[in-house]
């Protein structure tokens, strides 16, 4: 990129550009790979894949570990999908060499037959990869050089913990293939410009909040604001916006049981400023969810202690380079975004949640694979993947050159392309760490400079 406004679409297609982010980028950022209570006991494992590299996430006596899946011995992959290795550790397929699950050689099947320098240990056992674990997610990096997760992400991570994203759980995983490049995928949760047009029943219930951040003209294709709606009136709207989300995710970020206990504040008393009514609606939700999913069980955080604290985190949270977490309240939903190709990605969503101790349901460990234009999906969704293929598609245009960036609400989507850039071009690390706490909170927010 050369333009910060500009994005050019070969980007999104060109063979060249995806074998420079899987030699430069890939193999020096943090990756999501797997959720924690997919391995809640000590020898469990899952696979995680992306590109041509596979590796082991395993939880041992010590904590998460991580290693490149493939035998010391003539590069055989040692495993698949996910188990448990506490009584039989790794066990090559070919030739029956043996790990334990801290990767050390248990084994070497007719060891004697082999140079003393083949089978020195620093050879044979399996090679570790970064790990570290947040959010109730474990993270990999190949990179040994690279700052660690938190220095990556910076306040970022305070913010979401404060809020209790370690402590909600999967309730479901799906995934599809979009025929789309992952980078474009990843865009449509950039910024909210959006909803208007693809998710118009969202716009419908509180055209004030769409309206008064992009523009007061819907040119048609939306509801008009009311400037003389009352403050009542824009709380009970703003709950219909809130269950539209609800619906639309499929629970997801924002649950049903938080819905009902919503619903019962429509009739507030509040301030007459919008402003303030709005800011002492909010404090009022949060202790109520609190009080009543408590006594259900659930341990949820202060809300309104955790935004004062740590400050308050945005409706989309983005981790580079694929990682999104999206909240409204005490629940979430997360994104997870892998490429196959140049025009093809995997897209994963969960929807996470608090649950009373013994009530937590069975963890799903894979994804419900769907078709991407499944009408399974929950609506929201099923929206924004049926415009992801039609954009890949239009990006082909004999005349279509570039993407042109909206400067003050599609900031997110230039700057983490930029920063793509930065980690192709080598740009020091602590220039991209700089850039990459410059990024994150910026959901449809202003282009930023960003240094390099």
């Amino acid at each position: 990129m050369t333009d910060p406004e500009r994005i050019p679409s070969k980007r999104y297609f060109s063979d060249e550009f995806f074998e420079l982010e899987k030699e430069l980028l890939w193999p020096k950022v943090w990756q999501m790979a797997c959720r924690l209570e997919q391995i809640p006991e000590v020898g469990d494992w899952v696979e995680y894949k992306n590109l041509d590299q596979t590796v082991i996430v395993v939880h041992t006596t010590s904590g998460v570990k991580a290693f490149q899946n493939h035998c010391r011995h003539r590069g055989v992959k040692l495993v698949s999908g996910d188990g448990n290795c506490a009584k039989s550790g790794f066990v090559c397929p070919f030739h029956g060499w043996r790990w334990n699950m801290d990767g050390k050689s248990t084994f070497i099947y007719g060891r004697e037959r082999f140079s003393e320098e083949a089978l020195d240990a620093a050879e044979v056992n399996l090679k570790p990869v970064r790990c570290e674990t947040w959010g109730g997610c474990a993270f990999i990096n190949f990179d040994e050089k690279a700052p660690n997760l938190r220095k990556t992400f910076g306040s970022q991570l305070d913010q979401l913990e404060a809020h209790g994203v370690d402590k909600v759980r999967s309730q479901w995983w799906f995934g599809t293939v979009l025929p789309a490049n992952w980078k474009l995928a990843m865009e449509a949760f950039m910024e909210g410009y959006h909803v208007m047009t693809t998710h118009p029943e969202m716009q419908r219930a509180a055209p004030e909040l769409t309206n008064a951040r992009y523009d007061e003209d819907t040119g048609g294709l939306g509801v008009l604001s009311d400037p003389g709606k009352s403050t009542a009136q824009r709380i009970k709207d703003y709950i219909e916006y809130l269950q539209a989300i609800c619906t639309g995710m499929g629970g997801g970020m924002c649950q049903e049981k938080e819905m009902e206990i919503i619903r019962e504040l429509a009739d507030l008393e509040l301030p007459d400023d919008t402003g303030e009514a709005m800011q002492a609606w909010y404090g009022a939700v949060h202790v109520r969810l609190k009080e009543k999913l408590g006594e259900k069980g659930e341990v949820i955080p202060d809300l309104n202690l955790a935004a004062m604290t740590t400050g308050p985190t945005s409706a989309v949270e983005f981790l580079f380079p694929h990682y999104f977490v999206l909240r409204m309240f005490s629940s979430y939903s997360s994104y997870r975004i892998r490429p196959l190709g140049p025009e093809s990605c995997f897209f994963e969503i969960w929807s996470l949640t608090h649950f009373a101790e013994g009530e937590e349901p069975e963890v799903p460990h894979e994804p419900t694979v769907l078709p991407y234009d499944s009408k399974e999906f929950p609506l929201i969704p099923q929206q924004d993947y049926s415009n992801i293929p039609l954009q890949q598609i239009g990006l082909h245009g004999r005349d279509f050159e570039y993407m042109r960036l909206n400067k003050d609400n599609e900031g997110m989507i230039s700057d983490y392309q930029r920063i793509i850039d930065g980690y192709i071009d080598g740009v020091d690390q602590s220039k991209l760490t700089a850039a990459i706490h410059k990024l994150t909170n910026n959901f449809d927010g202003p282009i930023n400079e960003l240094g390099f």
